[in-house]
């Protein structure tokens, strides 16, 4: 898989870019604030409906702009399709295939798949559970698309449950009733979101400790483990029916506490992804270059999983190198040479490790050119 062609209009800064791309390298140059993140950003966009550095989408639409328009050939296998997405703030988005309207957004997922390492992903390892649910769940839609309609309903069950326990925590005769229906929405999708993380952290988990292995020889080993808010009772269930029954278990034993505190106190939404060094937490014991090296080993790791089971992803490493020591840019290095595409960003040239031969492109002053 690769992408052939990129178009943005009024996407972040740039109000126009065009670039064509090839299979391979290619590295996008340019000083900082000139625009390189928000190119691959945008490809980002299209692979996974979402951006690394915001969770709206109104910071993504050009000031002084109404609305974003990406769009990009996506070439696999031989088979090339055009995805267009229009990104209004306030509005539902739009998505077109082969310049066909789609009914959702979502189905355009799976045409793109990409696997992108930037600086925020130190966060991965340093900060707070909700980083780590992103992860699992972007990862497991790129792996399985349907996973967006699982999350989106889950989402939706989630918030109007908050909001009813919210009501009954300010009605002392509320009708419990409702509650009950909620409960049982929330197990349900919960579950099947539940079950298809679990099935994720165990296919992933070899492919974490090995990547970590190699970046990271003097180091102890890495290990990754799913931590569930129904406790350790349901260590390696992977079921969805008995996932469902226990998490409607739970939600029972909690209810009193949920109703007092108004709040949702079970469900994936509370779960996290625990990484170990060893038989210590990663997060709190891990040195700054152990950190880079585990959140690398989970991008990496990713990397390794989709392409043993589909369609070789497209490597994206934003900014990354500069960061890096010397042993873990030669280990990426090795990865990425051998991509069937890898895009780069850098400040400078002299970031991109010399093995990394292929296009380059000045990014500066509002435009985009080959050189």
């Amino acid at each position: 898989m690769y992408v052939r062609h990129l178009q943005v209009t009024d996407f972040r800064s740039w109000e126009h870019a065009d670039l064509a791309f090839e299979p391979g390298v290619s590295v996008l140059v340019g000083r900082n604030g000139q625009g390189k993140t928000n190119l691959v950003e945008a490809l980002g966009y299209v692979a996974t409906l979402g951006s690394h550095r915001v969770a709206t989408d109104a910071p993504l639409v050009r000031h002084g702009a109404s609305r974003a328009v990406v769009r990009t050939a996506v070439v696999n296998e031989g088979r090339e399709l055009l995805v267009e997405l229009e990104v209004t703030p306030g509005r539902a988005n739009r998505a077109r295939i082969n310049r066909g309207p789609v009914p959702r957004p979502r189905d355009v997922l799976g045409i793109l798949r990409t696997v992108l390492f930037a600086p925020e992903d130190l966060a991965l390892v340093r900060g707070d559970p909700g980083e780590r649910r992103r992860f699992l769940d972007e990862l497991l839609t790129t792996r399985s698309p349907r996973y967006a309609g699982v999350r989106g309903d889950y989402d939706r069950v989630l918030r109007q449950r908050g909001a009813l326990l919210k009501t009954v925590r300010a009605s002392r005769n509320a009708d419990l009733g409702t509650l009950d229906v909620w409960d049982g929405h929330l197990a349900r999708h919960g579950a099947e979101l539940l079950a298809g993380r679990l099935d994720l952290v165990s296919d992933i988990a070899p492919h974490v400790a090995a990547a970590y292995a190699e970046v990271a020889p003097e180091s102890r080993p890495a290990r990754v483990a799913y931590r569930s808010s129904l406790g350790e009772a349901f260590p390696g269930v992977h079921d969805r029916e008995v996932l469902e029954d226990a998490l409607l278990a739970e939600l029972h034993r909690v209810r009193p506490q949920e109703v007092d505190r108004g709040v949702c106190l079970v469900g994936p939404h509370r779960d996290d992804l625990e990484l170990f060094l060893g038989e210590l937490p990663a997060k709190g014991y891990a040195s700054h270059g152990e950190s880079w090296s585990f959140a690398l080993a989970l991008r990496l790791g990713g990397y390794e999983l989709l392409r043993a089971e589909a369609a070789e992803p497209v490597l994206v490493l934003d900014d990354v190198f500069a960061e890096l020591d010397r042993g873990r840019r030669r280990q990426l290095a090795k990865v990425a040479a051998a991509a069937e595409q890898v895009l780069i960003t850098a400040a400078v040239e002299e970031d991109v490790p010399e093995e990394l031969e292929g296009a380059r492109f000045e990014v500066a002053h509002g435009e985009v050119r080959r050189v």
